[in-house]
């Protein structure tokens, strides 16, 4: 039995996941299958830093020590091969915030920001609250795989004089992990026209061969000198409560640009868990992760396979990264509000796909970061919904 398999009471935790079901759904019978995190433990060392920085018993104002810093160092050397420098490393508590302070630092109010979607929904909401101008470079589905439109994109980008380009890297919701090609092909457009790049690669240690993760700011130095790159631990340690995360930024001119807004609002370090635990993560949790992806892999080939055979009409996106699966339910020619009342009706709360933008409508997103009998269970309920119709 994988230490993954066992099943943890999170109600009553104050878990968007699980309490926040009734107010986002109108009830809690259901399977949370919805929000993007883990239904599994941290890495033991994990908890035992937080217990042991919990133990001292004063919690008074913190600063990020250069330890933390060094294993993110180290981390994305031996992970993503990428030498990083510490002077490189702002922090802030997490990675949607960091897009906002980015909007606020490196454009100006009516300026147009460009993003790909179907794509995580938040990216929406820091761009207009900011008052900049959204703009769609949507992703095109060829062979049920997401591939940049980049024609759409430098038209785009010079009609709407945009200044900033959000890319998710890996794909939140379609699990894509971009490629050399595809992130040179972005970037050099970027370089072109003057356009600034921050990439959310919040997902990025949970890619699977043969994928692999390639940070944009990776690729060369010039790409670097324009390109913010979002990073932490939450996604692949399960810490999203822990409110810690990181930029990645080799330009000293656009860093002391975000440091500028974070002075504005007040932002100056993170909590003292938070750097217990992010430190722990980062120092000691490869093992926990590649059992994790291991698993992750099989909870997500359980859900493609089982709708091949038991659900023909709908069609999953098996992931490249992330633990999120994209299903298309188009087939079943329901609007967005009515499939996603079909499959709640029958027990599962699942991400409605119209709210990642243009290209999500008639899609669902699964989180198969959960003991698999869970993931079992989510697509019996799921072929007893589309039996119904």
């Amino acid at each position: 039995m994988s230490r993954f398999d066992e099943v943890i009471e999170r109600r009553g935790t104050h878990a968007v996941k699980w309490d926040g079901l009734k107010t986002v759904f109108g009830r809690e019978d259901v399977l949370p299958m919805w929000v993007a995190d883990m239904d599994f433990k941290a890495p033991d060392e994990v908890s035992e830093a937080i217990q042991k920085a919990a133990a001292h018993g004063i919690f008074g104002y913190t600063i990020v020590p250069d330890s933390t810093k060094e294993v993110i160092v180290n981390w994305m050397q031996s992970r993503h091969h990428w030498s990083v420098q510490k002077e490189w490393l702002l922090f802030n508590h997490g990675v949607v915030p960091s897009i906002g302070a980015a909007v606020e630092a490196l454009t100006k109010p009516g300026d147009a920001v460009i993003v790909q979607p179907p794509v995580y929904n938040p990216f929406f909401e820091m761009i207009e609250r900011n008052e900049r101008k959204l703009v769609h470079n949507e992703l095109l589905l060829k062979d049920g795989r997401y591939e940049m439109d980049f024609a759409d994109l430098e038209e785009k980008i010079q009609t709407e004089k945009a200044k900033m380009v959000v890319l998710c890297s890996p794909h939140n919701p379609g699990g894509r992990v971009w490629t050399k090609e595809e992130l040179t092909t972005l970037c050099e457009i970027c370089e072109k026209h003057n356009v600034y790049l921050v990439s959310d690669e919040i997902h990025a240690d949970l890619t699977r061969e043969p994928n692999k993760h390639l940070p944009a700011a990776s690729l060369s130095e010039r790409y670097a000198a324009f390109t913010v790159t979002l990073v932490a631990p939450s996604k692949t340690f399960n810490l999203a409560g822990l409110q810690a995360s990181a930029l990645i930024i080799p330009n000293k001119d656009i860093r002391t640009r975000l440091q500028k807004v974070f002075a504005r609002q007040g932002q100056f370090t993170l909590n003292q868990l938070g750097i217990a635990g992010m430190e722990a993560a980062y120092r000691h949790g490869s093992e926990w992760l590649e059992e994790a992806l291991d698993y992750i892999q099989e909870n997500a080939r359980l859900v493609k396979e089982y709708a091949e055979k038991n659900i023909p009409s709908i069609s999953v996106m098996e992931p490249e990264g992330s633990y999120l699966v994209w299903v298309d339910c188009r087939s079943l020619g329901l609007p967005d509000k009515e499939l996603l009342d079909l499959f709640l009706v029958h027990g599962v709360a699942l991400g409605n796909g119209a709210k990642y933008g243009p290209g999500g409508e008639g899609f669902m997103r699964i989180n198969v970061a959960c003991p698999r009998a869970t993931v079992e269970e989510t697509m019996n309920r799921m072929k007893k919904a589309v039996e119904s119709l």
